[in-house]
């Protein structure tokens, strides 16, 4: 067999085969595997609503999205899971919500009751710094620090630096300043009314 000739030609005619067979071979994978990680996502929301909830027994009767735009005109999305237990009765929601924290987006979970008491949270995404504004994990939960639990951001909840009445994280008042934040706003978006002035939202507009 005649060798061919190492010429540009070639060498491009190679590399686009190179690079469709790859691009067959990626597209194949997705596919497998696109199925099982949307199904781990879907249960690890499920769960994450149990858990914030604090209730296992419970269904998400409705789901809306609410998007705030702020002064500076970047639009949040809010999900809002409306839950009720077996007998129909309203359990309240579960609410995601994004704001800026000290390294990127910080997204958190937040369960409100019926009369909008915090339930309980989890954090689903931040890029805050390991050992410090990771804390937020559990620095809020119930009996820590900061425990928010069982609060209502009727009246917006901020650190203790700021007049509030919750302790921020030790050296992390950025951090704690932004969760507080997300969970204020997670509370506005589930009553639907619009953010006041210290949250610096300028629009809001619920869909189903």
């Amino acid at each position: 067999m005649k060798k061919l000739e190492s010429s540009l030609v070639n060498m491009v005619l190679v590399l686009t085969g190179v690079a469709v067979i790859m691009g067959g071979v990626l597209a194949a994978v997705n596919s497998l595997t696109s199925g099982p990680i949307a199904q781990q996502k879907d249960k690890a929301l499920a769960d994450g609503i149990k858990t914030v909830m604090a209730c296992d027994n419970l269904n998400v009767a409705k789901t809306d999205t609410v998007r705030q735009t702020d002064a500076k005109g970047k639009e949040f999305v809010y999900v809002i899971y409306q839950t009720q237990d077996n007998e129909g009765n309203d359990l309240g929601a579960a609410v995601e919500s994004t704001t800026m924290g000290f390294g990127g987006d910080l997204k958190v979970l937040v369960g409100f009751n019926a009369e909008g008491e915090i339930l309980g949270y989890t954090l689903l995404e931040h890029a805050e710094t390991p050992g410090l504004g990771a804390k937020a994990d559990q620095w809020f939960q119930k009996g820590q620090k900061g425990d928010i639990i069982g609060k209502s951001p009727a009246e917006a909840l901020r650190v203790s630096k700021d007049g509030g009445q919750v302790d921020a994280i030790t050296a992390s008042t950025i951090t704690s300043r932004a969760f507080l934040l997300a969970v204020n706003n997670a509370y506005n978006a589930y009553k639907a009314t619009p953010l006041d002035g210290a949250t610096g939202a300028t629009q809001q507009k619920k869909e189903d």
